[in-house]
């Protein structure tokens, strides 16, 4: 099975400003996704693939999954803050141009932690997205220091939502 080339190695930068994210879905095989964020175009590539875009601040987390005859090879999220013009980026694999990497983690148990963070900022009333940047960076240090984060309350999200008033 052969898939064509990915439409996202052409015409980079993308015009609009937005950061491009390259799905793809083969059953069993590779499977990426978003878990959280506000999407601003959906475009289908074929049926194995699309290409979201996210607007220049916007949050979000791509879950990335990979398996073979044999079970997982890799698993993956990154949690990236869509980047505006000029603002400096890392790249990251499937997005375009790249972001501002709030959490990158990597093996499945600490993905499956990251996964039940997200699920407990919720379960708080607050969307993932909306949640301090600040707060992404805390869940992947603690995770990557073997330490369960803090949990992410609605105390701290309206502390969030004064300090970013002051910012600005």
């Amino acid at each position: 099975m052969t898939i064509p080339p990915s439409p996202m190695r052409h015409g980079q930068p993308s015009e609009d400003g937005m950061t491009r994210v390259e799905l793809t879905w083969i059953e069993k095989r590779v499977e990426h996704w978003i878990r959280f964020g506000r999407v601003a175009v959906d475009e289908i590539v074929d049926r194995r693939r699309r290409i979201v875009r996210f607007r220049p601040g916007a949050i979000f987390a791509f879950v990335r999954w990979a398996a073979n005859d044999y079970g997982t090879v890799s698993s993956r999220i990154d949690i990236v803050r869509a980047v505006r013009a000029n603002e400096p980026f890392t790249t990251l694999p499937f997005v375009r141009p790249g972001g501002d990497i709030l959490l990158k983690i990597e093996g499945w148990p600490k993905v499956s932690q990251v996964l039940a963070a997200i699920d407990a900022t919720e379960a708080a009333g607050v969307d993932p997205c909306d949640a301090a940047p600040d707060h992404w960076r805390h869940v992947h240090n603690r995770i990557a220091a073997g330490q369960p984060p803090r949990p992410y309350t609605m105390e701290r999200h309206r502390a969030w939502l004064k300090r970013r008033e002051i910012e600005r």
